[in-house]
């Protein structure tokens, strides 16, 4: 029996998160521990206990301009196929009071939840955590956008909520891998999408562990989803966990439960997904304490996380080398998540989607090398079947350097070392990017990027207006209208 022992102290009156002191020793992995005495009650107990007051300064910036760039990755993607599906389904619910971004039209605040989730998510350009477990924390953000309109929320509220979502969804990130049992990182986005929106509907501490108990008990996600062909669903499995977070809370909030304990239990999530794993809520955010929001990362470049540090490394060595044409033989050394998710299946030598290709170390390094960057267009089918590129792809090896592994979380190295003509080497080490946790972005390098993603779809006006809404988020009393700007017609079929 894994009986795990923890103190935390978590505050639940509405003076403040720390105001109180709650200190339990409960058996987490035991179905018998004293009701209330759960790791749904007390993470329940977090959310509800969260005021902006705990916010600091660093986490408000943070949290805003992961909203800013959210957004931003989204109004680029509004025309894409899946994306369009998405939003047309989400449309069919016509009458609720959250908009669907990039048009006037609104839907439930799930289904807005989820068809803007897909936007964001859709060219893998947003941001990334790396713990026991990757993940995508601003594909909750669209829930706090959708539930804080519905409930008129003010703008420090909707702050409040999103910083939440990300505590809650890095520190289970933490926890434990899922990857390497099978299941898939959205399962972690369950709860902490069900908290933001439950804190948005202002829920009290039992209906919130409810939300909890709904969230993940019918919505568990695999890791099939990430390999062999990725297809549609790749970019569509968060934005679904996030829309199913919000629709346990809707049922919450109406005052129906869900199994309990969730995490514990018998057949509970650690019994049949993660295993038992600690978490101690008294490091959680707050009274001091720096927030998981502020270890989160902006990508430079529209791919799969691992894969990030490969491009810079790759343009490089195709520099030195005085052209890919000299290169014989091409070996990447990533870390061992890297490999399985970005460097194992033989598909990844092959792509045939979109979405495989920008899950390929060889296709992702061979392009970078070929044009010296990665955007959006790399992933054109004419692209990655382009028969120069699958013939330099024959030339690469991908290996787990568990050197590299042990680097992480605090770097997400990869290096590239080709092998020339004349029979030299050729190798670069690229272990960290401007916008990663230890190198944040600035507001200017903020702007820059959502200005670039949204060119050609919104006006400088629309665009300047935007950027003062959400940078003085905390000064408003009412986020209804926010995504006002953000009307982008006509909307179309992929590009």
């Amino acid at each position: 029996m894994n009986i795990i022992s923890r103190r935390h102290a978590i505050a639940g009156l509405a003076t403040g998160l720390l105001a109180g002191t709650f200190t339990s020793r409960a058996a987490w992995g035991q179905e018998s521990a004293a009701p209330g005495d759960f790791l749904a009650d007390h993470l329940a107990a977090y959310a509800n206990g969260l005021r902006f007051s705990d916010l600091d300064a660093a986490a408000i910036e943070a949290a805003k301009a992961h909203l800013i760039d959210a957004l931003g990755c989204a109004m680029v993607a509004l025309n894409e196929e899946p994306v369009r599906i998405c939003r047309e389904v989400a449309l069919l619910a016509q009458g609720g009071a959250s908009t669907i971004l990039g048009t006037d039209k609104k839907t439930t605040m799930d289904l807005a939840a989820f068809a803007n989730g897909v936007a964001v998510r859709y060219f893998d350009y947003n941001d990334i955590y790396v713990g026991k477990e990757p993940g995508h924390p601003s594909d909750i953000i669209p829930a706090c956008l959708a539930v804080g309109e519905a409930e008129r929320a003010g703008g420090q509220d909707l702050l409040t909520a999103i910083v939440l979502a990300y505590e809650i969804n890095c520190r289970l990130l933490d926890a434990a891998s899922l990857t390497v049992r099978g299941w898939d990182h959205p399962i972690y986005s369950l709860p902490a999408a069900a908290l933001a929106a439950g804190k948005l509907m202002r829920l009290g501490s039992p209906k919130l562990t409810q939300a909890i108990n709904l969230a993940i008990s019918g919505h568990l996600a695999m890791n099939q989803t990430r390999v062999q062909v990725l297809s549609d669903w790749k970019g569509v499995a968060d934005p679904d966990a996030v829309r199913n977070g919000v629709f346990a809370a809707l049922l919450a909030r109406g005052g129906l439960t869900g199994p309990a304990p969730i995490f514990e239990g018998r057949a509970g999530l650690f019994k049949q997904v993660s295993d038992p794993f600690t978490i101690d809520i008294g490091a959680f955010g707050g009274r001091g304490t720096k927030f998981k929001i502020l270890d989160c990362s902006f990508k430079l470049y529209p791919a799969q996380g691992y894969s990030l540090t490969a491009i810079p490394a790759g343009i490089a060595v195709a520099h030195e080398a005085g052209g890919v044409d000299r290169i014989t033989k091409l070996e990447i050394a990533t870390t061992h998540f890297g490999y399985i998710s970005a460097g194992r299946d033989a598909e990844k030598w092959t792509p045939q989607t979109r979405e495989t290709a920008d899950h390929s170390l060889p296709y992702i390094v061979a392009r970078a090398m070929f044009d010296g960057d990665i955007s959006n267009a790399s992933f054109s089918k004419d692209k990655i079947t382009d028969p120069r590129i699958r013939a330099f792809m024959q030339k690469i090896t991908v290996q787990e350097d568990p050197a590299l592994t042990a680097l992480l979380p605090k770097a997400v190295p990869t290096r590239v070392t080709a092998t020339l003509d004349d029979g030299r080497v050729v190798s670069q080490q690229v272990d960290d990017l401007p916008g990663f946790a230890g190198r944040r972005m600035e507001r200017g390098d903020v702007e820059q990027k959502f200005r670039k993603n949204v060119t050609g779809i919104l006006s400088d006006q629309k665009t300047k207006a935007a950027l003062e809404a959400f940078w003085t988020l905390d000064r408003q009393s009412n986020v209804s209208q926010l995504l006002a700007n953000f009307v982008a017609e006509p909307l179309g079929h992929r590009r």
